[in-house]
């Protein structure tokens, strides 16, 4: 699914793009949420369990563009890629109703609206899809993540407690959030 281009004015008045991501940005893309992924320990995965390589990210985001279920969304600013969201719409008839959702901003760039403008974004996107249900997980301890959820009306709905055990042994509960179009 392509998304239609849209500029957004940051917080600290500079402008970003939203756009789908193309084929050759697949090396950015990817680094960008390995980059990500080593900033924060409340995202699902470490850094080194990107294992798909250049090629990988390349077929995934070629999937992407060409599936009616899935929208890649990223967020570029002066030439570089600093997020990205996606949304996977069920496809079967029970379940169509339904579209899951997820996340990922560069630390350096948090606090400056990028979040909020890919939920409006995804959420614009889904209704006009006739979607009903948004729904997200998140870990333990994302309070950033939460209160951004929160903000666009998602509500925990579940918990589930040891879902994720980090490398240094502790471990996280994951939450369950629903948002009702």
């Amino acid at each position: 699914m392509i998304f239609e281009e849209k500029t957004i004015t940051l917080k600290n008045q500079k402008t970003a793009i939203l756009r789908s991501p193309k084929i050759e940005d697949a090396e950015a893309l990817l680094n960008n949420i390995i980059a990500s992924s080593g900033e924060t320990e409340v995202l699902t995965n470490y850094p080194e369990e990107y294992t798909m390589g250049v090629d990988g990210e390349a077929a995934w985001i070629k999937s992407h563009l060409e599936s009616p279920d899935a929208l890649v969304i990223c967020c570029e600013l002066e030439g570089k890629i600093i997020a990205s969201c996606d949304v996977r719409f069920n496809s079967t008839i029970k379940t169509r109703h339904r579209a899951a959702l997820g996340i990922t901003v560069r630390r350096d760039y948090w606090g400056l609206g990028i979040g909020s403008a890919m939920f409006e974004a995804m959420i614009t996107v889904a209704k006009a899809r006739g979607v009903e249900i948004m729904e997200l997980e998140f870990l333990e301890g994302n309070n950033r993540a939460k209160h951004l959820y929160e903000k666009f009306g998602f509500h925990v709905v579940s918990y589930r407690p040891g879902a994720f055990r980090l490398k240094d042994g502790r471990v996280l509960g994951e939450f369950y959030m629903q948002k009702y179009l």
